[in-house]
């Protein structure tokens, strides 16, 4: 339909019986369908798709337009056949495989609008066995770039472009790859966008397994095909990309992915005349863009498998295979060996003379797993309990050193404190098959605010608290609270703790979205006035006439016995303080104001807890005057006529003839 704000482009090749289930997605659409072409090519198919095509155009002719083409060996031909056609706005290309989450181009489309992107990745879900990518679809993006983001590890072409940066680059699919053909599209694509967005909060496109391996990627084997088009990509990196960090970033795909499917996949399973002629073209593919810098980006695996690349080590690339495949199937992680404060992996060839390659190609020391848990986080005044566990995955505990590491979030000032180290024995015997021992990993920690800054108290900010986990000689800090017993709350505890400089507010508290401890001294985030709440409910107190309840709810976790206090005043500099004692478990209090004790004036009030105060709210409108007798006379108590935002008593002695006048008329 022209002026359509999508063309979704189908190539389909015996499609059938998935090519129904594909179009009716696209048909159903949220955005509807007088937004929407959808463009068929029939690739020369021999199983019905043709007749299918046929009736589904007589379902919807307004949304359907079919082209028929002699069969050209991959999508890349249909898929241009398709986008020469397309009229809309944006342009989606849907395998015939595959289909579409409801609200899928809706959502995609609006992204692109409100921020302007020219590529919209939609999160990919697997169906019937096939893997999707996800890496990237941890978050919505609304805009971002290869970069600065995971996007380019998915360069399949099932995206939401805008046809006008497609149309502006002449950007097409070439036709002389029987694979990776997507990759040179995409991949120039997003270099070219004027930004990029992910949709990662709803399931846009269900990516098919098909039950008769007929997938093309599936379907072709071999590493020479792969050979064709690895190399043009390096060429559009270099091209494109200057060297640096963002061009090391695209590079670590391609070294690590493709490096990896061609040796595991193809390479093991040709002959050895080919094998050694697919290892040296693949070492002069990758040189341009491996250097010793990004050795730092790679793991040590990685590491390893492109020194054997580039040396050309074909029997030991075939062994490393197998050892892959192998690890792949244990329950076992591999072992290392620690030494001078290094972690190496114990994969094949370490420390081997015969083949004489250097350790920092098996060095693990970064990848290391830390596995922690708290099993205790309470405070207690002013004093923080801490235990639990922590331990280095595969580095048994001898030589413990584990220290708690205090680190103020702004001003970086660190203090390391000491633990106690107590025994574990059998943690974590299910893991690894029990091949590695962790008998004293557990840690138990106090942490004194008076005196945990190197004997003095420690100062106003929020202070992260870390587990710095250490065993024969290597150390990883970690942040501590996101792994937690069930009965360790995270909830923030705010407290007033009285201190030889006065009150002061601690709190401890997790952090959102990761749910780490951090002790916060001061109010930076949580405020102790927001811990006091007065009820709107003020009344006479029952059977006493002349006292005014007043209830509200304390939340802090602890505070100084009779800190808190109502406190009234009358503006002339009279004020009456009365302590509040009754204060249940859960904070709630009340206080009695005995107001026949008041002198006369108009009085104001306020909840006091050392230097934070909150206002009483306004008395009721229609709370009856409170009367009694001082020495005989008559007294009232009433709200302030015409008070209706703050607290505002009248005591007064009754004006007698003015009272005595009011009846007489």
């Amino acid at each position: 339909m022209p002026g359509a704000t999508v063309s979704v482009v189908i190539a389909a090749y015996n499609a059938m019986p998935y090519l129904t289930q594909c179009i009716t997605s696209v048909a159903e659409q949220s955005i509807g369908r007088e937004r929407l072409e959808v463009i068929v090519v029939d690739d020369g198919s021999t199983d019905g798709t043709a007749d299918e095509l046929e009736r589904l155009k007589g379902v919807y002719p307004e949304m359907l337009r079919v082209f028929r083409q002699k069969n050209s060996g991959g999508p890349s031909a249909p898929r241009n056949h398709g986008l020469d056609h397309a009229t809309g706005t944006f342009v989606f290309f849907l395998d015939a495989d595959d289909s579409l989450g409801p609200e899928a181009l809706e959502r995609m489309v609006r992204m692109a609008e409100e921020n302007g992107t020219d590529v919209v990745l939609g999160k990919m879900v697997g169906v019937g066995g096939r893997g999707a990518p996800t890496s990237m679809f941890k978050r919505n993006q609304p805009r971002t770039d290869v970069f600065s983001s995971r996007v380019y590890w998915t360069l399949n072409p099932m995206k939401l472009f805008r046809r006008e940066l497609l149309e502006r680059h002449r950007l097409r699919f070439p036709t002389d790859l029987a694979i990776g053909e997507d990759q040179l599209f995409v991949g120039a694509a997003y270099l070219h966008a004027s930004g990029i967005s992910v949709v990662a909060d709803y399931d846009c496109l269900y990516w098919v397994q098909r039950e008769d391996d007929g997938n093309i990627t599936l379907r072709l084997k071999g590493t020479q095909r792969r050979l064709q088009f690895l190399p043009r990509m390096v060429d559009l990196i270099l091209e494109l990309v200057p060297p640096g960090p963002g061009r090391d970033h695209l590079a670590h795909r391609h070294l690590t992915v493709e490096v990896q499917q061609l040796l595991a996949g193809h390479l093991v399973h040709e002959p050895r005349e080919t094998q050694l002629k697919t290892l040296d073209r693949l070492a002069e593919i990758i040189e341009p863009l491996w250097h010793e810098g990004m050795d730092d980006q790679l793991s040590a695996m990685a590491r390893l498998r492109l020194h054997l690349v580039r040396h050309r080590m074909l029997d030991e690339v075939l062994e490393l295979v197998a050892f892959e495949k192998r690890l792949a199937r244990s329950k076992v992680a591999t072992p290392v060996l620690v030494e001078n404060g290094r972690a190496l992996a114990r994969y094949p060839f370490l420390r081997d003379p015969e083949r004489a390659i250097p350790d920092r190609y098996y060095d693990v020391t970064a990848q290391l797993g830390l596995r922690h848990r708290v099993s205790r986080a309470e405070m207690d005044g002013g004093v923080l309990h801490l235990a639990g566990h922590g331990y280095l995955h595969r580095v048994e505990t001898r030589d413990v050193t584990t220290e708690l590491v205090l680190r103020e979030r702004d001003s970086k000032t660190e203090y390391r404190l000491p633990v106690t180290h107590t025994p574990t024995p059998g943690l974590r015997a299910d893991e690894d098959e029990g091949r590695y021992e962790y008998d004293l990993a557990g840690f138990e920690a106090t942490v004194d605010i008076a005196t945990a800054a190197d004997g003095k108290p420690l100062a106003d900010g929020l202070w992260d608290i870390s587990l710095a986990v250490g065993a024969q000689g290597l150390s990883k800090e970690v942040r501590i609270g996101s792994k937690r017993a069930e009965d360790v709350s995270g909830e923030p505890g705010t407290r007033v703790l009285s201190t030889g400089e006065g009150l002061r507010a601690v709190t401890l508290y997790t952090t959102k979205p990761y749910g780490n401890f951090t002790l916060e001294l001061g109010e930076l985030k949580h405020k102790v006035r927001s811990q006091l709440r007065v009820d709107k409910d003020i009344r006479w107190a029952d059977g006493s006439p002349a006292e005014l309840r007043v209830s509200g709810r304390l939340g802090l976790a602890e505070y100084p016995a009779d800190a808190l206090t109502l406190a009234l005043e009358d503006g002339t500099g009279n004020t009456v303080t009365l302590a509040v004692r009754e204060i249940a478990a859960d904070g709630a209090f009340h206080v009695t104001v005995p107001v026949d004790a008041l002198p006369a004036g108009v009085w104001t009030a306020e909840l006091r807890l050392g230097s934070w105060a909150v206002p009483l709210p306004a008395l009721p409108s229609g709370l009856a005057p409170a009367k009694w007798r001082r020495r005989a006379l008559p007294w009232y108590a009433r709200p302030l006529a015409g008070t209706t935002d703050r607290f505002a008593l009248k005591v007064a002695r009754t004006d007698l003839v003015k009272g005595l006048t009011n009846r007489l008329r």
